[in-house]
């Protein structure tokens, strides 16, 4: 299967995992059962476009910025993501950055291990 199909899923499911986890976790955060497909697949395209940009932004005027990079490219990409899809509220600036961390802590473990344990085993089942 090609690199990009597999990890563009384990983002689509990183992200999904991270979304639920501020969902459960946050009063005011809130995601509709089908707004979360939704939601999670724009998020994705937007954090997906939005990193090369504010890398290379982040090389030449800010270095600093680059340890932090996915928690702005997550910020930003909650923010540009809620009024595009009904049913998905962020529930003021708190909520924001309390999600801005859940969502990057859920995505960062499901990404150690979605490729160490689900992936490795689909590649085991077909040889």
């Amino acid at each position: 299967m090609p690199r990009f199909i597999i990890s563009t899923g384990a983002h689509l499911i990183a992200n999904a995992i991270g979304l639920l986890l501020a969902t459960i976790l946050l009063d005011g955060f809130s995601i509709g059962p089908l707004a979360l497909i939704i939601v999670t697949v724009i998020f994705t395209v937007i954090l997906m476009i939005l990193t090369p940009i504010i890398r290379k932004i982040s090389e030449k005027n800010m270095p600093s910025l680059l340890g932090g990079l996915s928690l702005v490219t997550i910020f930003f990409g909650l923010l540009i993501t809620q009024p595009f899809v009904q049913g998905f509220s962020i529930g003021g600036t708190a909520n924001l950055l309390a999600a801005t961390l859940l969502v990057w802590l859920g995505a960062l473990i499901a990404g150690i291990l979605l490729p160490k344990y689900v992936f490795t085993s689909l590649n085991q089942s077909k040889s």
